[in-house]
């Protein structure tokens, strides 16, 4: 056996003690505590079984640290096959992935790994299995996610200009109104519940397909709901249909839940009940109508996703009374949840100054 490699004389047995402390690399700290059991005189064989190895192993560790220092400690990760894509064989993959497919050409709406698989085989002549051209897009910085719905008419800059323009059109309200009044911005839409109900995705054993009842009867009923994301808070009726008489019935409900001597801009669609001359809007709401085809812009979208995804999908309901009782069930927990409709519903757009 070749003689005892010595150590570098920059690091004191408490050194290399107060290092193993610190590091979070649980092997790098053993091989330090049992280079300062070296420095402090201990046999190598017992130095060795400090630190989980035998004597070769430490006699290898100890040439590291001569020459790396305590970093030299750290296990080195093997880099594993180089790739069979090269730079700009990923960053044609990435634009193939961003731009999507075209129905036509490529024969499908969406890209799987398959489809991605042959036109890479096509275009480079690269053979990649699925499993590995799946790794390659989540370095890439991928994910396999569920698309967002687009109402098919949809104008981007129309979305754009409403956001842009949001600020003016609140000014021009201010105006009408008495000075320092607070402004409120509040969110409305309608949600409709009924025995045929959703079905959402969920947590469950790889390989298995879990089932969840669902109902074919037709008994439905409309929440009619409205949220301030500044006062984290929202007002709701349920109602049997979804018509003029309902949506008054719910602006006046909104009227008297703004706070005390402010002014609410309501924000809502063009509904027909929602843009009929029959509504009188309360004294302290004025409505505010989106562009038509942008869902996107109304925060009470959000909030019906909410509360199908967390209390009222995967259910069956036997009667219209049940109907009845899960929809107030699921908004008193939405009221309930402290910050839960702000995180929702505040958008950076419709934050304005308080008071005018």
């Amino acid at each position: 056996m070749g003689a005892a490699v010595g150590l570098r004389e920059d690091f004191e047995a408490d050194e290399l003690r107060r290092l193993a402390a610190k590091v979070k690399d649980a092997a790098q700290a053993r091989r330090l505590l049992a280079l300062a059991a070296i420095r402090d005189g201990m046999n190598r064989t017992e130095a060795a079984r400090i630190g989980g190895m035998d004597r070769q192993t430490l006699r290898d560790w100890a040439h590291r640290f001569n020459q790396y220092g305590p970093d030299g400690l750290i296990d080195i990760k093997p880099t594993g096959r180089p790739s069979k894509l090269s730079d700009e064989q990923k960053d044609a993959l990435k634009q193939l992935v961003e731009t999507g497919p075209d129905p036509e050409k490529d024969g499908v709406v969406r890209w799987r790994c398959v489809d991605l698989k042959r036109v890479l085989g096509q275009r480079f002549g690269v053979d990649l299995s699925e499993v590995s051209l799946g790794r390659a897009l989540k370095k890439l910085g991928f994910s396999h996610i569920s698309a967002r719905p687009r109402h098919p008419v949809q104008d981007p800059e129309t979305i754009a200009a409403f956001k842009k323009n949001f600020p003016t059109q609140v000014a021009a309200i201010v105006t009408k109104l008495a000075p320092e009044t607070p402004i409120e911005v509040w969110f409305q839409d309608e949600m409709r519940v009924g025995q045929k109900n959703s079905l959402v995705y969920q947590w469950a054993k790889k390989g298995s397909r879990p089932r969840q009842p669902k109902d074919q009867r037709y008994e439905n009923a409309y929440v009619f709901g409205a949220v301030c994301a500044s006062r984290d808070t929202g007002v709701a009726l349920i109602m049997p249909q979804a018509d003029t008489e309902a949506m008054q019935a719910h602006l006046d409900a909104i009227g008297k839940a703004v706070a005390p001597g402010a002014h609410a801009l309501l924000i809502l669609d063009k509904a027909g009940w929602h843009t009929t001359r029959k509504l009188k809007p309360p004294a302290n709401v004025t409505l505010v109508p989106l562009p038509p085809a942008c869902p996107e812009l109304n925060a009470a979208e959000n909030i019906w996703q909410y509360l199908r995804q967390t209390y009222l999908a995967n259910r069956v309901f036997a009667s219209y009374t049940d109907i009845l009782d899960a929809c107030q069930d699921a908004w008193r927990k939405l009221l309930a949840e402290t910050g839960r409709i702000t995180s929702i519903a505040a958008r950076d757009w419709a934050i304005i100054g308080q008071p005018f």
